[in-house]
């Protein structure tokens, strides 16, 4: 009798180790679907370069599954006539995806539903951030967003 209880008591006391180490994929932290960007914006970067001394920043941030962008963007030393969010790798130039309502004074703010392949390109570092201005109206300053 005593061998059976023995043999019960083993028997329990190995599946209840077997199930206090079963990994427990339940309370797993759910993957983001945001990623966090950022830019620095000068005019090393832009194409051709020039010789200005502006500069910038972008942060902001992408739902991929809504496909909304979200930014701010900083600039100084500057008068810009325009601003954008352009779709190229960096040291190519490319076509706006994203025009800013306004660039009359920096921080400039926003959001934007971007395509499926806009998005795309955000996610690969395709696409970057320009100002173009009276003295250079092909961009002044520009600067290759990345994923942080």
């Amino acid at each position: 009798m005593n061998l059976k209880i023995t043999a019960l008591a083993l028997l329990l006391m190995g599946s209840a180790s077997f199930s206090a180490c079963k990994k427990d994929d339940d309370n797993k932290p759910a993957a983001s679907n945001t990623v966090q960007l950022k830019a620095t914006i000068n005019a090393q970067q832009e194409v051709p370069t020039n010789n200005s001394t502006a500069t910038g920043a972008m942060t902001g941030s992408y739902d991929k599954t809504t496909r909304v962008l979200t930014y701010t963007v900083t600039y100084q030393g500057i008068t810009p006539l325009a601003g954008h969010i352009h779709q190229a790798a960096p040291g190519v130039n490319g076509g706006v995806i994203v025009p800013f309502a306004s660039v009359a004074s920096s921080p400039i703010t926003g959001t934007a539903t971007l395509s499926e392949a806009d998005g795309a390109k955000l996610l690969a570092g395709e696409t970057y951030v320009n100002f173009h201005t009276q003295a250079n109206k092909d961009g002044e300053i520009r600067g290759n967003i990345s994923v942080q």
